[in-house]
Protein backbone atom coordinates (compact mmCIF):
# COMPACT_ATOMS: atom_id res chain seq x y z
CA UNK A 1 0.00 0.00 0.00
CA UNK A 2 1.17 3.52 -0.71
CA UNK A 3 1.60 5.96 2.19
CA UNK A 4 -1.56 7.35 3.79
CA UNK A 5 -2.67 10.78 2.65
CA UNK A 6 -4.85 13.33 4.38
CA UNK A 7 -8.36 14.26 3.30
CA UNK A 8 -6.92 17.60 2.24
CA UNK A 9 -4.52 15.77 -0.12
CA UNK A 10 -7.42 13.84 -1.65
CA UNK A 11 -9.49 17.03 -1.97
CA UNK A 12 -6.79 18.48 -4.26
CA UNK A 13 -7.70 15.96 -6.97
CA UNK A 14 -10.20 17.19 -9.55
CA UNK A 15 -11.85 14.00 -10.80
CA UNK A 16 -14.28 14.48 -13.71
CA UNK A 17 -16.33 12.51 -16.16
CA UNK A 18 -15.33 12.76 -19.82
CA UNK A 19 -16.25 11.11 -23.10
CA UNK A 20 -13.68 9.80 -25.56
CA UNK A 21 -14.28 11.54 -28.89
CA UNK A 22 -11.29 10.41 -30.93
CA UNK A 23 -8.45 7.86 -30.67
CA UNK A 24 -5.18 8.09 -32.57
CA UNK A 25 -2.19 5.83 -32.89
CA UNK A 26 1.13 7.25 -31.67
CA UNK A 27 3.97 6.25 -34.02
CA UNK A 28 6.31 3.67 -32.49
CA UNK A 29 4.30 3.50 -29.25
CA UNK A 30 3.42 -0.05 -28.22
CA UNK A 31 1.26 0.90 -25.22
CA UNK A 32 0.00 4.46 -25.78
CA UNK A 33 -3.02 5.90 -27.54
CA UNK A 34 -3.66 9.61 -28.02
CA UNK A 35 -7.21 10.36 -26.88
CA UNK A 36 -9.26 13.48 -27.54
CA UNK A 37 -11.82 13.77 -24.75
CA UNK A 38 -14.77 16.05 -23.98
CA UNK A 39 -14.74 17.27 -20.38
CA UNK A 40 -17.92 19.35 -20.59
CA UNK A 41 -17.41 22.93 -19.42
CA UNK A 42 -13.64 22.33 -19.26
CA UNK A 43 -13.65 21.73 -23.03
CA UNK A 44 -11.78 19.21 -25.13
CA UNK A 45 -8.45 17.86 -23.97
CA UNK A 46 -5.77 15.52 -25.18
CA UNK A 47 -4.54 12.73 -22.96
CA UNK A 48 -2.17 9.84 -23.58
CA UNK A 49 -3.17 6.51 -22.09
CA UNK A 50 -1.23 3.26 -21.85
CA UNK A 51 -4.18 1.05 -22.78
CA UNK A 52 -3.33 0.08 -26.36
CA UNK A 53 -2.55 -3.55 -25.55
CA UNK A 54 -5.92 -3.96 -23.82
CA UNK A 55 -8.41 -2.00 -25.95
CA UNK A 56 -9.14 -1.60 -29.65
CA UNK A 57 -9.53 1.98 -30.84
CA UNK A 58 -12.98 1.26 -32.22
CA UNK A 59 -14.25 0.07 -28.83
CA UNK A 60 -13.20 3.27 -27.06
CA UNK A 61 -14.86 6.04 -29.06
CA UNK A 62 -17.96 7.18 -27.17
CA UNK A 63 -16.91 5.51 -23.91
CA UNK A 64 -17.35 7.66 -20.83
CA UNK A 65 -14.40 7.64 -18.43
CA UNK A 66 -13.17 9.23 -15.22
CA UNK A 67 -10.11 11.48 -15.43
CA UNK A 68 -7.84 13.46 -13.15
CA UNK A 69 -8.46 16.88 -14.69
CA UNK A 70 -5.94 18.90 -12.69
CA UNK A 71 -2.88 16.72 -13.24
CA UNK A 72 0.06 18.82 -14.37
CA UNK A 73 0.48 18.44 -18.17
CA UNK A 74 3.25 16.07 -19.23
CA UNK A 75 4.88 15.44 -22.60
CA UNK A 76 4.68 11.84 -23.73
CA UNK A 77 6.16 10.92 -27.12
CA UNK A 78 6.06 14.60 -28.03
CA UNK A 79 2.36 14.98 -27.14
CA UNK A 80 1.20 17.11 -24.21
CA UNK A 81 -1.06 14.92 -22.07
CA UNK A 82 -3.54 17.08 -20.14
CA UNK A 83 -4.83 14.63 -17.57
CA UNK A 84 -5.02 10.92 -16.84
CA UNK A 85 -7.79 8.38 -17.12
CA UNK A 86 -8.43 6.11 -14.17
CA UNK A 87 -8.04 2.37 -14.64
CA UNK A 88 -7.67 -0.73 -12.52
CA UNK A 89 -4.66 -2.92 -13.19
CA UNK A 90 -5.09 -6.63 -12.56
CA UNK A 91 -1.64 -8.12 -12.09
CA UNK A 92 -3.02 -11.67 -11.83
CA UNK A 93 -4.98 -11.42 -15.08
CA UNK A 94 -2.48 -9.10 -16.80
CA UNK A 95 -5.15 -6.64 -17.91
CA UNK A 96 -6.20 -3.02 -17.52
CA UNK A 97 -9.84 -2.09 -16.98
CA UNK A 98 -10.98 1.50 -17.51
CA UNK A 99 -13.00 2.94 -14.63
CA UNK A 100 -16.26 4.43 -15.86
CA UNK A 101 -19.55 5.69 -14.44
CA UNK A 102 -22.30 3.14 -13.92
CA UNK A 103 -24.65 5.24 -16.08
CA UNK A 104 -24.13 7.98 -18.65
CA UNK A 105 -23.79 11.37 -16.94
CA UNK A 106 -22.99 14.88 -18.15
CA UNK A 107 -19.36 15.32 -19.22
CA UNK A 108 -17.37 17.39 -16.76
CA UNK A 109 -19.36 16.18 -13.74
CA UNK A 110 -17.23 16.25 -10.58
CA UNK A 111 -16.52 12.82 -9.07
CA UNK A 112 -16.09 12.74 -5.30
Amino acid sequence: MKPLITFEDFAKLDLRTATIKKIEEIPEADKLYKLTIDVGELGERTICAGIKQHYNKEDLVGKQIIIIANLEPRKMRGIESQGMLLAAVSESEKQIIIIQPEKQIEDGTIVS
